[in-house]
Parts: C-alpha cells; structure tokens; sequence
C-alpha cells in the first residue's frame, strides 16, 4: 500500500511540509509506503477548458508536475493533498494542479482514500478544505478524518512544531488512512468491489 501526499506550497520545507510529514510518519508507522511530491515554486498552467482529456485521456498540457501526479496516482492507493492558506481560500498552484489531474486522470482517484490538510498562520482553513474535499466527494472518494479538522497553525515550521494539537491531528489522520487502506485491501480479498456508479443523466438547471 502506497499513500501520495502532494505539497501545494511554494516553500517545499515550510509549514506544510511539516504537516505531511507528520502525516507520513504515522503512516509508516503502520506499513504505509509513502511519498511527498512538491508542486515546486514554479507557475503551473491552469486548465483550458479545451475539453481534450475527454478526447485522449490525458492532459494536453504535457510535461509538468501534473502529468507526474496523474503518473503516480495510477499506483497511489490513497492520497493527502496539502496546502496553505491565501486569502482564505488553497493556492492557487494546488488548485491547477487537482483541476487538470482530476479532470484528465479523474480514473485513478476514483474510489480511493483521500485527504487533506491545511496550513494557516491564523484562519481560512475551514474554508480551505471546504474546496479541497470537492474533489474527492466527485470521484466518489472515502474521505478521512481526524479527531479534529486536518489543520496546522504557525508562521512557520518551528510554530508548527509547537502546535501539539495540530500534529496530534495529523498523526491521527494518518493513522485512520492506514486503517480505511487496510479495511479496504481485506474487502477486496473477499470479493467486495467498488460500486458502478449510474452516469445516465446530467441535469442542465438552466431553462
């Protein structure tokens, strides 16, 4: 079992980088593999909207992280998707990156665990992973939780440290993506398969 956590932060050693460690770490603990994957400082192109996934199965905009996240998911058995908070609202680098690998590679989250975890000096992170949980709900995703809301506080990684309540948090979030992973891999070796969604209606509200 393999859980891919993507850092949507410029810094790749800031704060969120201090809470998916503390997510990963639990996880080990519990015979997770994992893997965190910085989006990198650089601009990430948003989607287009040229509706070309739908045509190829790929993203036409090749080469970037995106085309490295939608790789790594194809053998990801769950996912934690970190961010700061701006504004509060994700980066917008997190944002690009779960439009285009959810819309052209939207096969390979379907029915796995995910989460995510948000990062704040002070508020906007409720709001933050507001956002961040669409996604999974779409792909019909088991979302995990903790024992509170998947966020860190501080200004920086040694604040973060310091915020026991938060990687509490993250320990505890890690430890129940371990156990749904588990759950799951003994359903599948007693036959129980994921469920076929109806996809036969889309419903235009617009008269």
């Amino acid at each position: 079992m393999k859980v891919l956590l993507i850092n949507g932060s410029p810094r790749k050693s800031g704060c969120t980088n201090a809470a998916l460690t503390e997510v990963a770490g639990a996880l080990k603990a519990e015979g997770v593999d994992t893997e965190i994957l910085w989006l990198g400082a650089e601009a990430i192109q948003d989607c287009v909207a040229c509706h070309g996934c739908v045509k190829s199965g790929a993203c036409v905009i090749r080469g970037d992280v995106v085309e490295k996240i939608v790789e790594k998911a194809k053998e990801s058995d769950g996912f934690v998707f970190g961010t700061p908070v701006y504004y509060a609202h994700p980066s917008g680098r997190i944002l690009s990156a779960m439009d285009r690998a959810f819309y052209s590679g939207g096969r390979y989250f379907t029915h796995k665990p995910a989460a995510a975890v948000a990062s704040a000096r002070r508020a906007g992170t409720t709001a933050s992973l507001d956002v961040l949980n669409k996604y999974f709900t779409i792909c019909q995703m088991p979302v995990v939780s903790s024992t509170y809301w998947n966020m860190v506080h501080g200004n920086s990684p040694e604040d973060v440290a310091k915020d026991l309540e938060g990687l509490q948090s993250m320990r505890n979030l890690g430890r129940n993506m371990a156990w749904l992973l588990k759950c799951i891999e003994l359903g599948a070796k007693a036959g129980v398969t994921a469920p076929e969604a109806e996809k036969d209606y889309r419903t235009n509200f617009i008269r």
